[in-house]
């Protein structure tokens, strides 16, 4: 018995005319644009807003008084010196401490080498607020809650990942044969380290000293427990302007702390499109 022949489902009668085609991937491309852009719109609209009632759907005044406000609240200042010295000491020390074991996992074999490159991930692999509560259970014996190098201390922790991963991928992705070459012409092996295989893994290492600047000036768990009242930082000082004061406020400083970001991630954009981020997971 011959089984009647079920026919193909066709494609809707739109998707084969060319115009229509298009105008439905331009509706999704700006809808999805919309999407992703609207809480930024809302933000920079908040920002120099001095009056927005409901059901307005636009701000009846705009104005920056709220800018001014911000800009000579002392708690504020205070709070931007304390992320304008952790993070870039928090950057220099992992850099220090990182890149010599990002280029031992690239460049030498030794017992449980693997087992110490993945294990790097442990601290990303438990909640955070956990390991900061028993960072902090360690640090209250030393003395160190409430002052600057506790706050640092517990911040390296979370530049490991980055400031190993990516350095050591761009390390081992030095060709060996121009160090080798370099060496025969007779260069130190310090010199070779610094004429052949540092200015080739650079945009690498840029990029992990970025990444760590930007995840220290925006963390807040680990401060928030290690540091306050004493260290206070921006994203903590936003937290209470957030809850205490009118919406205009917490959206000048969001705008204020998202800039730094912003900047340093454009001016690293060609070689965070370069692939080192996808190139430091690929493992040592």
């Amino acid at each position: 018995m011959s089984v009647p022949a079920i026919p193909a489902p066709r494609a809707a009668w739109f998707l084969q005319v060319a115009g229509l085609r298009r105008a439905l991937g331009a509706i999704l491309l700006l809808a999805f644009s919309a999407f992703l852009l609207m809480p930024l719109w809302t933000l920079l609209l908040w920002a120099v807003t001095e009056r927005w009632l409901y059901p307005g759907v636009v701000p009846q005044q705009f104005g920056l008084k709220w800018w001014s406000w911000v800009f000579s609240n002392a708690d504020i200042g205070k709070a931007a010196f304390w992320s304008l010295t952790t993070a870039p000491t928090v950057t220099l020390l992992s850099a220090l401490v990182c890149l010599p074991a990002a280029y031992a996992f690239a460049r030498f074999d030794f017992p449980l080498k693997r087992f110490f490159y993945v294990a790097l991930l442990a601290s990303n692999a438990f909640p955070k607020l956990g390991l900061y509560i028993a960072i902090a259970a360690f640090f209250f014996r030393l003395g160190l809650i409430g002052t600057f190098w506790g706050v640092v201390l517990v911040q390296l922790v979370n530049a490991l990942v980055v400031m190993i991963w990516i350095p050591s991928a761009a390390f081992a992705a030095v060709p060996k044969e121009l160090e080798e070459a370099a060496r025969d012409a007779g260069a130190s092996p310090l010199r070779v380290f610094f004429s052949v295989t540092l200015p080739i893994s650079m945009p690498g290492i840029i990029v992990a000293l970025i990444l760590t600047f930007l995840g220290s000036l925006d963390e807040s768990q680990a401060t928030l427990l290690i540091g306050t009242p004493q260290i206070t930082t921006l994203p903590i000082q936003m937290y209470t302007l957030v809850s205490s004061y009118p919406e205009p406020v917490g959206a000048v400083f969001s705008v204020l702390l998202a800039t730094p970001s912003v900047v340093l991630l454009l001016l690293a954009r060609r070689y965070l499109l370069a692939g080192y981020l996808a190139a430091g997971f690929k493992g040592g």
